[in-house]
């Protein structure tokens, strides 16, 4: 396989020189094993071994984003990029290798260097470095098969807000380890409780069993959230990319089931469409990490046939009817094939009547959210979501 993956050796070295949960971005990425905490049994609560003691920061000395700079000039495909997301492309890129992730088999994409291990090895090198975590955690099997890991402010008594989060990755991809790091910013910045729930993927798993999971856990949220120190009544949805079209579905499902409806849904780049020419499909056909070709790869993993493209829980901008929806905060990354299909469904939450707060930043790719500690729009992009959660979990 001509794909250069990084060796285990090299890779651990400046994980551990520069603690990936220390670092305030996603591990945007697939270099953890797939359902890597699947081997717990039962239905208990267990130390999952993350905590802040883990996370202690390194003693180099630090610099922030502004030392980051790229070694070339901007690609074609984003004359606008930052410099900053622009050095994390160029790490990406040889890291990777020339091989297109979407010519490789899906036990090879898992494996992958990720975004996130490109910003971590930008970071090693220009001693970029966020302070530890504040946030215990513990995992919990919340359904057979299904697991959660769990996020709770330190000293905290509660009840606290919960926010049940759904991670990115195409259905297919990543993990619950792999956005550690976006969850951590998100419940440091809020104050709530975070559910951060490991859906089963495809291949092994088609179309609806991720968005069956992320209901399932939504309800276990809110018929268990006293257990964990959480308010039932105040539970809000988050995600990122198919992890946002899941936190998306769950609003519809609760709505149409009878369920109590989330008090906020956070939709961070949301794959909301099975249109694959849209607008900034065409203008950024060609962008990374996520580009035209490996967004189809995608769908043709997660969907038995392409007549599921077409249901509204996947094409969420051709749902009949949005209305009773909860209130939305939806964020866009300027340079990524996603871009119009999510600024069409929160525009289209809008005319619903749903009270929607969209921001686009223009000059960074997708999977840029959580990349705190390394993108400037990042750290504004967290700021920015985790206050609209807090407004809507804190208002009574």
């Amino acid at each position: 396989m001509n794909f250069p993956l990084l060796s285990s050796a090299p890779l651990a070295s400046w994980r551990w020189a520069v603690p990936a949960l220390a670092l305030g971005l996603s591990l945007a990425g697939c270099n953890s094993p797939q359902n890597a905490e699947s081997g717990a049994a039962g239905n208990t609560s267990t130390t999952d071994g993350i905590s802040a003691a883990d996370t202690a920061a390194s003693s180099m000395a630090t610099n922030g984003p502004e030392a980051i700079k790229p070694s070339g000039p901007a690609p074609a495909w984003a004359p606008n990029i930052s410099p900053q997301m622009q050095a994390v492309i160029e790490k990406l890129e040889k890291l990777q290798g020339p091989t297109p992730p979407e010519k490789l088999p899906v036990a090879e994409v898992r494996k992958a260097p990720s975004p996130a291990d490109a910003a971590m090895a930008v970071m090693a090198d220009f001693h970029v470095q966020a302070p530890p975590s504040k946030l215990d955690t513990m995992s919990k099997m919340i359904a057979p098969g299904l697991k959660a890991r769990i996020y709770t402010p330190q000293g905290a008594t509660g009840p606290l807000p919960v926010v049940v989060y759904y991670h990115g990755g195409g259905w297919v991809i990543a993990t619950i380890d792999t956005y550690d790091s976006s969850v951590r910013a998100l419940a440091e910045k809020s104050g709530a409780i975070f559910v951060s729930v490991a859906y089963r993927q495809a291949p092994e798993h088609k179309f609806p069993t991720a968005h069956n999971d992320a209901f399932t856990a939504y309800q276990w949220v809110l018929n268990n959230a006293a257990s964990i120190k959480g308010d039932p009544k105040r539970v809000a949805v988050a995600g990122e990319s198919a992890g946002g079209n899941l936190a998306a579905a769950v609003c519809m499902m609760a709505r149409d089931k009878g369920v109590m409806q989330p008090k906020h849904q956070l939709l961070v780049y949301p794959i909301a469409g099975y249109d694959l020419n849209t607008p900034s499909y065409q203008k950024n056909a060609n962008a990374k990490p996520l580009s035209k070709p490996f967004m189809a790869w995608f769908f043709d993993k997660y969907l038995r046939t392409p007549a599921d493209g077409k249901n509204p829980l996947i094409s969420l901008v051709t749902a009949p009817n949005l209305k009773g929806l909860a209130p939305a905060t939806v964020i866009g990354a300027g340079i990524d094939p996603l871009m119009s299909e999510g600024k069409t469904y929160a525009d289209k939450l809008q005319a619903a009547g749903i009270p929607v707060k969209y921001q686009l930043y223009d000059n960074v790719t997708h999977e840029f959210f959580g990349m705190g500690a390394v993108v400037p729009s990042a750290m504004q992009a967290e700021e920015l979501a985790a206050g609209e959660l807090k407004k809507s979990l804190m208002a009574q």
